[in-house]
């Protein structure tokens, strides 16, 4: 039996550890989607669609490929870029190369609200978490989440 299996309770450092993570990975998303709610009327999950497709070439992304970034069903990804659409931020249409997929391109004023969202973004991002850890702790972080992502799901999650 390896060790995982046999393990039946969280205990001393190793509940130390889980418990200081899992108040970050609830307090942090209320805290992002607040800032933006608050400054660019968009939630955190919004703002990843909006910054997604600012950052691919052309703009534009599968919707299967932006649910996967987002760890999205389909339906719900649906959703938010419909109220984005309404906003003239987003547009979709069918891929040329496979009428069978549908693309997700951002439009110019899309490009503008994710341009404006992002400098308070930014720097909420910094104020929380970036600026609290060093150089060294950051690139650790990273490494941490790179091998929970892996253990995870074998596939790449969204890079910039």
């Amino acid at each position: 039996m390896d060790e995982a299996a046999s393990v039946t309770s969280l205990e001393g450092d190793d509940l130390e550890t889980w418990s200081s993570l899992a108040t970050v990975l609830e307090w942090l998303p209320s805290a992002l989607d607040a800032q933006l709610t608050n400054h660019a009327g968009l939630t955190h999950f919004e703002y990843g669609i909006l910054y997604a497709l600012d950052s691919a070439e052309g703009s534009s992304l599968r919707m299967s490929t932006l649910a996967a970034y987002a760890n999205s069903s389909l339906s719900r990804l649906s959703r938010a870029v419909s109220r984005l659409e309404r906003r003239g931020w987003v547009r979709r249409s069918p891929d040329p190369t496979d009428g069978r997929t549908t693309l997700a391109t951002l439009t110019d004023d899309g490009s503008t609200a994710v341009d404006r969202a992002t400098p308070g973004h930014a720097a909420l991002v910094h104020e929380l978490v970036l600026d609290r850890i060093t150089a060294t702790q950051k690139r650790q972080l990273r490494d941490i989440c790179g091998r929970i992502q892996k253990a995870i799901r074998s596939e790449e999650g969204w890079r910039a």
